[in-house]
């Protein structure tokens, strides 16, 4: 009996550490460095759930977070000067620049240590592999942007094969 006990008490760790590392995302592990200002303001949908995943993503970085759900979502977008093409389904705002969707935090951290005269960074829509948006293998290839006041697009880094 306690041979039968040990042995299923050992399968059921093995299967356990198995399924936590299996939910490990490629995004978890931290790349760049960052001691500066790490507090964030994140609004979103309240029923989001994608939202929700990507503020985890963040902490995981040790991001500070303040998350105000909000149903007015697309004023806080206006407010903070983010225009309609470059919109997705979250905007954070971090030392006073816009996050827009999907941004990996290690973007985040490369924003905030280069400072460059932006209002912010984007990835539109929400492609399938972005942090708070992994579906197991499905990964779209996708470029954060960066955007300034002028209405200047341009590539702030790019992932293909991630």
């Amino acid at each position: 009996m306690r041979l039968i006990l040990q042995f299923s008490l050992g399968f059921l760790l093995a299967l356990f550490a198995a399924s936590s590392q299996a939910r490990e995302s490629v995004w978890d592990k931290v790349q760049i460095s960052y001691f500066g200002p790490s507090n964030i303001t994140v609004y979103h949908d309240p029923s989001c759930g994608c939202c929700k995943q990507w503020i985890k993503h963040l902490e995981k970085h040790h991001f500070t977070i303040e998350d105000i759900p909000t149903n007015n979502v697309q004023s806080i977008k206006q407010q903070y000067g983010i225009p309609p093409k470059l919109a997705s389904c979250h905007t954070a705002i971090i030392n006073g620049y816009a996050i827009e969707g999907h941004v990996p935090a290690d973007d985040i951290k490369q924003l905030l240590i280069k400072q460059p005269k932006v209002v912010g960074l984007t990835v539109p829509a929400m492609p399938k592999g972005t942090p708070g948006m992994e579906m197991g293998g499905k990964k779209d290839p996708f470029h954060v942007l960066q955007f300034d006041k002028e209405g200047n697009i341009k590539t702030f880094s790019e992932y293909r094969n991630y």
